[in-house]
């Protein structure tokens, strides 16, 4: 399948588009066809190039279930699939959601070079009797998504200050994997301002997601601080990845959703995004809206 890069597909203009009808005020209602992909873009210096859409598996997450993977594994195979032939290669799991087995069934027979797996790992401060070693948990995720490595890991929903100083025992585990060639990069997910500002100037992040949307729904600062934070993170080399792009479901009308992703794509210092995918439809509507 040809895959248009984003700027070959400004060139050609609306040529792609089987049709194009007014929606309401300012608003096109697009008729997409399978020939526009998803583009690929450097993750900052993580030494990855990624679809710029991720298939996110973690919306209503928690308690190793989330509505992706309550789809039951038939569905969602089915949508992961048809999300990699429209150019998206890039899967955003994490072990408390319990996606690595879908992932794993869905990439089985897909080659592996051409796909990113990210995963998170929960933690907890240095010293607490809720710690394994992360090895062991390594061995766990590739053993449920059938790799041999896993490409990014991030310390999961980090929601204080500090945690480069109290989590040293994921931090080092994680550096040791990354020795070893069994993940790529590594990094942290944030749910606090105070986790993210330090996480722009730790030279062991490699990678950052953070929620950023233009409503400012379940962000940890405003649209034009986070963006700006952001933007210092990416001049330091990080891979920023943004996450609650429709705030967890909440703008998800016709125009929130292009208010949304066309902020994400021109003022929010992103490289790529997850977006919580749940039908077909929304993955060609997700794919049309950030290609057009």
């Amino acid at each position: 399948m040809k895959n248009l890069s984003r700027r070959k597909f400004i060139r050609t203009g609306l040529a792609g588009f089987a049709g194009l009808t007014v929606g309401g005020p300012g608003l096109l209602k697009l008729t997409y066809t399978p020939e526009i992909t998803v583009d690929r873009v450097k993750l900052g210096n993580s030494g990855l190039n990624v679809s710029r859409i991720a298939l996110g598996t973690g919306s209503r997450g928690g308690s190793k279930a989330s509505n992706q993977t309550r789809l039951g594994m038939e569905k969602f195979v089915e949508i992961a699939h048809h999300a990699y032939q429209r150019g998206i290669r890039f899967f955003d799991m994490a072990d408390s959601y319990g996606s690595h087995p879908y992932v794993g069934e869905a990439i089985k027979n897909l080659p592996r070079e051409k796909i990113t797996l990210l995963t998170k790992i929960w933690t907890y401060e240095d010293g607490s009797d809720k710690n394994i070693p992360v090895q062991e948990s390594l061995d766990r995720y590739r053993q449920e998504l059938g790799t041999g490595y896993i490409d990014i890991v991030l310390m999961h929903c980090l929601m204080q200050g500090g945690w480069s100083q109290n989590r040293r025992h994921y931090m080092d585990g994680l550096s040791k994997a990354k020795q070893d060639g069994i993940i790529k990069a590594v990094g942290v997910s944030c749910h606090n301002w105070d986790a993210m500002v330090e996480a722009v100037d730790n030279p062991w992040v490699d990678v950052i997601m953070a929620r950023i949307n233009p409503f400012q729904s379940l962000m940890d600062g405003t649209p034009d601080a986070v963006k700006e934070l952001l933007g210092k993170a990416r001049k330091n080399g990080k891979g920023v990845i943004g996450m609650k792009i429709f705030g967890e479901g909440r703008h998800v009308s016709d125009g929130e959703r292009e208010q949304s992703l066309k902020f994400a794509l021109t003022e929010a210092n992103i490289h790529c995004m997850t977006l919580g995918l749940e039908s077909i439809a929304q993955v060609d509507d997700a794919v049309g809206r950030v290609m057009g």
